[in-house]
């Protein structure tokens, strides 16, 4: 069996550079994607080796109109205490994500719903995927929603992307976008209308991953400080690992 990590975790960023500490992934299409303009430590840094690397990232970034620095640590590694301190001190918000991994036939079955239909999204659906993702995208402003539209609309076109959506009695109730690999079908971007939570509408979706990729593992990443990994630990996920991430965000 493939042993994954999180660098089998799809990011839609651009390489463009690297040296033996650190790797910067840039995305240009979408400035305002943290998730994808940051830098990755190939090693832990000392404090002397982050603070260079903080003035380095946040000088590139001003130079684009960015106002974050993003940065992630090596899998399984949590930052010194000297780092911690720092980050604290300097007030970059720090958090942990986990990775999770399941066999398809592992996941539990789910009941039949007349209610809820699940499909992947086709030319026909995509204008309610786009307006469901964009409600949704509007919590982190609508610049950001608004540039979120082109990149699902890339998506749309990408083969290696599959958008899923569910209605719940005709109306679009919750969503999640597939990242097929050889060997994994990476769940990104799981979500369920606030006004349809509770409902099953989440393991319907997880359902229909399993249903359509039975010989791949299903891998994701969870907010190592959220709920929803709890879901995912009783529904048989097994965690491969946690990853830190510092984030600061200038006015």
């Amino acid at each position: 069996m493939k042993t994954f990590t999180f660098e089998n975790i799809y990011n839609p960023g651009h390489l463009i550079a690297n040296n033996a500490l650190y790797q910067h992934i840039h995305y240009p299409e979408m400035l305002t994607r943290y998730d994808s303009n940051f830098l990755e430590f190939m090693k832990q840094p000392t404090l002397d080796e982050f603070q260079e690397a903080a003035r380095f990232l946040r000088g590139f970034h001003q130079s684009k109109g960015q106002k974050h620095v993003k940065f992630l640590f090596p899998q399984d590694q949590k930052p010194s205490e000297e780092l911690m301190d720092y980050f604290k001190q300097e007030g970059f918000d720090v958090g942990f994500n986990e990775l999770y991994s399941i066999d398809p036939d592992r996941f539990p079955s789910v009941g039949v719903n007349p209610d809820i239909e699940v499909m992947e999204v086709t030319k026909k659906e995509l204008n309610d995927y786009l307006a469901f993702q964009y409600e949704q995208d509007l919590d982190y402003g609508p610049d950001f929603a608004d540039q979120k539209v082109n990149m699902h609309k890339r998506n749309f076109e990408n083969p290696r992307i599959m958008q899923v959506l569910a209605f719940y009695k005709g109306a679009p109730a919750g969503s999640v976008d597939v990242i097929i690999e050889e060997d994994s079908a990476e769940i990104d971007g799981l979500m369920v209308h606030e006004t349809f939570q509770k409902k099953g509408i989440g393991s319907r979706l997880q359902r229909f991953v399993m249903d359509r990729f039975p010989e791949r593992n299903v891998i994701l990443v969870a907010d190592g400080e959220d709920t929803p990994r709890l879901m995912y630990q009783k529904q048989g996920y097994t965690c491969l690992g946690f990853r830190y991430e510092v984030l600061k965000v200038f006015k």
